[in-house]
C-alpha cells in the first residue's frame, strides 16, 4: 500500500518464492496452464487486528495476537472451486491432496545454485 514493491513482488514474495524454495513450483505458485489455480483473493486495503479467533489452523495460539495489520485474504479458490469465503472455510476435511515435492532448485551446496546466481 506505501508502493514499496510491485504487484509483481508481492505475489513472488506471498506465493511463487515459497513454491520454489519447497519444490513445489510450477505446480504451485503459478498461474499456468497444468498448474493447480489456487488463487487468493486480498482486500488490500482492509485493516485488521489478528487474533487466534481469525485463525483457521492447527495451533492454539498465534504469536502476531494483537497486532494490526493493513491487507488480509478474502477468498481463497482452491483448484477452481471457492475454498474460503471472507472468514468462513468451505473447503471440506480431505478435500486436499499431497503433492509430491521435487528437489528444490535452493537445495544446493552453500556459494552455489540459483540464489548466488
Amino acid at each position: 500500500m506505501k508502493g514499496r514493491i510491485t504487484l509483481e513482488q508481492f505475489v513472488a514474495l506471498t506465493s511463487t518464492n515459497h513454491a520454489k524454495m519447497y519444490g513445489l513450483y510450477p505446480q504451485k505458485g503459478s498461474l499456468a496452464v497444468g498448474a493447480d489455480a489456487d488463487i487468493v483473493l486480498w482486500d488490500a486495503g482492509r485493516k485488521v487486528t489478528i487474533s487466534q479467533a481469525l485463525m483457521h489452523h492447527g495451533a492454539d495460539y498465534t504469536p502476531w495476537e494483537g497486532y494490526e495489520v493493513t491487507g488480509w485474504p478474502v477468498k481463497t479458490i482452491l483448484r477452481g472451486a471457492l475454498a474460503y469465503d471472507d472468514g468462513v472455510v468451505l473447503a471440506t476435511p480431505g478435500q486436499g491432496r499431497f503433492l509430491k515435492r521435487a528437489l528444490s532448485p535452493y537445495a544446493t551446496p552453500a556459494g552455489s545454485g540459483p540464489a548466488y546466481a
